[in-house]
């Protein structure tokens, strides 16, 4: 079963010798968590971590306890920053939190660095992969550095519209406000006056989007 998944999802698979290849499906496994499992607390190894369903949020947090999204993991997404053993450049801690039920695929870490310093092409395909993650981050910081809210707000869901292709959005007011970096009563004070300019319709279970034409001209 690994070796089908790795085939299809590392450029540098049929690169590599069969043993390298046996070695990293032995030290591999297919977890589920539930909603709200922390896969990841920072400060550990966890290995290589493939999303074959569900979703997860990688976010720093501070000493005071704030944390910010830096970004979101969906279905064939993956995540290297929880390899902290196989990018030592990495200083900084990120935590992985399931956002709903998910079942994902995981390379132990210390596996996958041993056959990393034997293959230079799985060491190149993971600094590209984190490099790859760094400009969603640095996406992230530009928004909450310099955008204004409504347009920080527009952008999320115009984004998330389009990945679930659908404009009924089901998060709540607190899980739109932990993604976008924000406090719950400012998105609820900007969903209402985009509630009011007739752009989406808010309740209980989420945001409806009314007119994606105004929302796009707000991400401008």
């Amino acid at each position: 079963m690994f070796e089908e998944i790795y085939s299809g999802l590392f450029p540098f698979w049929d690169k590599i010798s069969a043993a390298d290849r046996e070695y990293i499906c032995e030290n591999s496994g297919i977890r589920t968590f539930e909603k709200g499992t922390n896969l990841h607390n920072g400060n550990e190894c966890s290995g290589v971590i493939f999303v074959r369903r569900g979703s997860l949020r990688v976010y720093i947090m501070s000493e005071d306890g704030k944390d910010t999204t830096l970004y979101r993991l969906h279905n064939g997404d993956m995540c290297m920053l929880s390899a902290s053993c196989v990018l030592k450049s990495i200083t900084f801690e990120v935590i992985i939190d399931a956002e709903e039920e998910s079942e994902c695929c995981i390379i132990s870490g210390p596996a996958f660095k041993q056959v990393s310093e034997r293959n230079p092409e799985i060491r190149i395909f993971s600094l590209e992969t984190a490099v790859s993650r760094f400009s969603d981050v640095m996406w992230v910081m530009q928004q909450i550095l310099f955008m204004s809210m409504d347009k920080r707000l527009a952008i999320f869901l115009n984004d998330e519209a389009v990945r679930i292709e659908s404009d009924n959005i089901r998060l709540s007011q607190e899980q739109i406000a932990k993604y976008i970096g924000s406090a719950r009563e400012v998105v609820s004070r900007m969903l209402k006056y985009f509630a009011n300019e007739g752009i989406v319709e808010v309740s209980r279970g989420g945001v409806r989007i009314l007119d994606r034409k105004r929302l796009r001209e707000l991400t401008l």
